[in-house]
Order: C-alpha cells, then structure tokens, then sequence
C-alpha cells in the first residue's frame, strides 16, 4: 500500500529534539523524510533508527531547503506534511489525521493547524501566541514554500483549505542561549525582508496575510526602536501576555522587544553602511 502521507523534517544538530518529534508520528500511514545539512552528532543515527529516508543537502534558508526537498524526495503518498524537529504531532492530532484525511473532498489541497508553543516547558497560551494557524499539510503538488528569508509559509496552486481541530506542539528542549543564538541569527535574515518591503501577493491563509500586512504597513513604517516597544506593550499587555507567567515575563520581553529592537538596530546598522558607502 503506498503511504498515505510523505512528512518532511529539516534537520541539523537535533539529537535532542528529534526523537520526540519522530515519536509522534508512529502510527500513521507515512514516509518520512529527513533532509539534513550537516549535522555533527547523532541526529542522522536516530532518524535511521526510526526508519527515515536520509538525503543531504547544504542549508541557506528554510525555504529553499523545504522547496529542494519537494523537488528530490521519491514518494507516492497523496498528502505532505511539513514538520521541524522541534515540533511534534499531538495524540489527538495524529488521530484526527489517520480518521479525516483519507476521506477529504479532492477539492480540498491544504489543512489548517493550530501551532502550541512552549517555552521553558510553559505553554504560551496569551500575547497572541495561541491560536496560530499553520497550513502544514497538502496535497503533493499543490503547494510550496514561499521564498522569503523569514517568515515563510506554504503557498497553494489553488483548492480549497479546511481547519483539523487538534493542535500541533512546538517546544524546543534546547536552551536559552541557543534561543538567542538562533534569533540574533533570524534578526540578521528577517532584515533583508524588512529592507525590501513589498513582496509579490501570494495564497497564504487568512491569518497569516492580516499578521503580514500589519507588519508591512503599519509596524514597518512606525519609527525605528519605538516601534519594539509599542508591539512589546500590544503583546505584554493588551493581549494579556502576562498572564503567561514568570516564563511568559520571559518569552514575551525577549521575542517582542529584544528580538524586534535587534532587528531595528541592524537595519539602522544596514542603513549607516548604506548612507557611507551611496551606490556610484
């Protein structure tokens, strides 16, 4: 029997992320494809032992790295579903699937998630953080991955979308200086987004276009560093982000305020540079 889902998984250095997230999908009718970019420990080891296909393949960003993917994995299955290391299928989730996928109008080429984030083992239920709704699951063929630096989402060829009632959990068990690690790395990508505002309109869900054009068309053209500290306030406070806790205290300070303020700081950085070096 061909599968009937082909899940692709992103890795590099995940050995203590990944065994949850493959754990997740037994049961289910599926391939799974691991496309790993050089990882030095045990991530490619585990990914065998859970019986995944292994393809290498040098990163540069996650979309290009997901559409390659699309591009070079050999599967029937009828239905894909992007998934990365530090996420994981609920129980109920996995159930919804395997009872609601295989009986899906052929008018129908993606699913709606909700995304669960935790952070430091808290989930962040407040701040606008929770529902987040993903299109992870579609039909082979019918869609890609937008190509941005950041913030990328699965564009479809058309169809329709339907919603799954079960959510998907995002909790990376890494710790915090690898979280600031990683966004100092994201702040330096999401600035050539943000330096060239105005991408081509493109079939991403409802959700995910009004958080885009807020950003684009507001946030974007508020003052530099002024602007962290309105968004910051908006999260902590109007969407009741401190009702998440000493953790909440935590994730909302660095990912509305210190991660946004780094990003303004290397824009007015890009901008110096540009300012002192005019093209001829």
């Amino acid at each position: 029997m061909n599968p009937l889902i082909a899940f692709i998984i992103l890795t590099k250095n995940e050995v203590s992320n990944l065994p949850l997230c493959l754990e997740s999908l037994q049961g289910l009718e599926a391939e799974i494809f691991v496309i790993d970019s050089g990882s030095t420990d045990r991530t490619v080891d585990i990914a065998i032992g859970f019986g995944c296909r292994i393809l290498q393949h040098p990163f540069a960003n996650y979309a290009t790295q997901f559409n390659w993917a699309l591009d070079n994995i050999s599967t029937e299955a009828p239905w894909m579903l992007r998934l990365d290391a530090d996420e994981r299928l609920t129980p109920e989730l996995r159930d919804e699937i395997a009872s609601r996928l295989p009986h899906l109008s052929q008018n129908v080429s993606g699913v709606l998630v909700k995304r669960r984030f935790y952070f430091m083992g808290r989930w962040m239920r407040f701040g606008g953080m929770y529902p987040l709704w993903h299109i992870r699951l579609f039909r082979r063929g019918q869609g890609r991955c937008e190509d941005r630096w950041m913030d990328e989402h699965i564009q479809l060829a058309g169809g329709e979308t339907v919603r799954f009632d079960h959510d998907f959990v995002d909790e990376n068990s890494k710790d915090l200086t690898f979280w600031t690690d990683k966004h100092n790395w994201y702040a330096s990508r999401e600035v050539l987004d943000m330096t060239k505002i105005g991408h081509s309109p493109c079939a991403i869900q409802a959700q995910a276009k009004r958080k885009r054009w807020a950003k684009e068309s507001i946030y974007a053209k508020m003052p530099l560093f002024a602007r962290a500290l309105v968004y910051w306030g908006i999260r902590y406070f109007l969407l009741l982000g401190f009702l998440d806790g000493r953790e909440g205290l935590i994730f909302h300070f660095l990912h509305a305020l210190w991660y946004r303020f780094l990003v303004d700081a290397k824009i007015y950085e890009h901008q110096r540079a540009m300012n002192s070096h005019p093209a001829r």
